[in-house]
Parts: structure tokens; C-alpha cells; sequence
């Protein structure tokens, strides 16, 4: 059961010396890209990186955690503000058979269409878009018997810690402007197997009907 794989997935940091199946590493990002988004707007970009150098960087760009380096692959989610445009959101939105008029409604509407609202609320819900295809990416890792971990704490366009580390990464990746890293998840085998010990908040603090304050029964 889904519930069951989503109970047990934890995050591993140390990883053993093995390398992960093409076919699976595929299987990973197809998940990535079946992943939901808003008018199937797809505003995100996954790069798979096995170079060592990169695997480096992109250690360094994330405060130097060891388990970027580390990890048998990592895959580094893009948010890409380019999706947004007129010219790419138009042909996503033709190929649903949204006609001439139908895209200039959307296109005036700024609820749906968040270039109205600046460049903040379009890197905004970019973000929000990538967030459903790393939770696909990491299930279907686990579903395959490949650990995981989410690495959020990296320098990039909204945290500006390492700019020059950050610049660096850009070109290495070959991001465009408009394409910012938000997360990278690395991928491995753990070396050791322990027993997953999720501590979550207690359930009737997060979870409610109807209202906050409400139990689910």
C-alpha cells in the first residue's frame, strides 16, 4: 500500500559505494515528470548528476553536506520561471485544446496566470509546482529500495549565500536565466538498515474537519 511506502520512507545521509541502475535512476525521473501541476503548466526542469566534480559543487553549494558528495546520484529540481511565458504556458495550454481566446482569458486572470503579479509570485508558485514532483521522485526511490534525502538548505536565488558557488553550479548545469535550483535529492543505498521512527506532531494538532479546532474522529 502507498500509505504504507510513505510510512516508512525516512531520510538517509550515508550511503554504501554502489551504484544505482540506469533503468531505475529513469524510473525516478519519469515520476518527476508525470508529477501534477497547475494546467499541466510543468514549470521545473530535473537534472541527473553522477559527475563527481559536479557532485562536489553542488556539496559546497549546500553548506558542504557530505551526503551530496556522497550519494550515488543526485537529481537537482529546477524551478523554471520560463514556463510561465506567453510562448511555452500557450503551447501547454494549446495542446489542451485551449483555443486563441480561451489562453488570452487565462493569460488576464492573475489567480491563474502569476507573471501579473511579478517576478516573486511567479518563482513563488513555480516552487509550489516542483514540491508535487519531488514527493513523486522520492516514492518511486523507495518503491525501487533506493533511499533518499531532500537537501533544502543550499544557496540559490532566494537565499544568496554562496553567490559565487551558486554562479559556479549555474554554469555548470547550463541554467538559463529565469531557471533557479530549489532542492536536490540524493540517492543511494543506505549503509545501515534501521527501523523507521517517524516523530511527527501529535495528528489532532495538524489535521482537522471542516475548521481548526475540529477533530477528525
Amino acid at each position: 500500500m502507498l500509505l504504507d511506502l510513505i510510512e516508512n520512507r525516512k531520510s538517509v545521509r550515508e550511503y554504501l559505494d554502489k551504484d544505482i541502475p540506469k533503468e531505475d535512476l529513469k524510473k525516478i525521473l519519469k515520476a518527476g515528470y508525470l508529477a501534477p501541476s497547475w494546467m499541466n503548466s510543468q514549470p521545473w526542469k530535473f537534472i541527473l548528476v553522477q559527475n563527481q566534480e559536479t557532485k562536489n559543487i553542488l556539496s559546497e553549494l549546500s553548506g558542504n553536506q557530505p551526503h551530496v558528495k556522497n550519494a550515488a546520484a543526485l537529481i537537482v529540481c529546477i524551478a523554471d520561471k520560463n514556463g510561465w511565458s506567453k510562448e511555452e504556458f500557450g503551447e501547454v495550454l494549446a495542446a489542451r485544446g485551449i483555443g486563441e481566446s480561451g489562453r488570452e482569458k487565462i493569460f488576464s486572470i492573475p489567480m491563474f496566470y502569476p507573471v501579473l503579479l511579478g517576478d516573486d509570485k511567479v518563482l513563488l508558485r513555480s516552487v509550489e509546482q516542483v514540491t508535487y514532483a519531488v514527493s513523486y521522485m522520492m516514492l518511486e526511490a523507495k518503491e525501487l529500495g533506493i533511499d533518499s534525502c531532500i537537501i533544502g538548505a543550499i544557496s540559490n536565488e532566494a537565499t544568496v549565500i554562496k553567490p559565487e558557488i551558486y554562479k559556479k553550479a549555474n554554469e555548470i548545469l547550463n541554467l538559463k536565466d529565469g531557471q533557479v535550483i530549489i532542492t536536490i535529492i540524493t540517492l543511494g543505498y543506505a549503509k545501515e538498515k534501521t527501523p523507521t521512527n517517524k516523530i511527527r506532531k501529535d495528528f489532532n494538532t495538524v489535521v482537522f474537519s471542516e475548521k481548526i479546532g475540529n477533530n477528525i474522529e
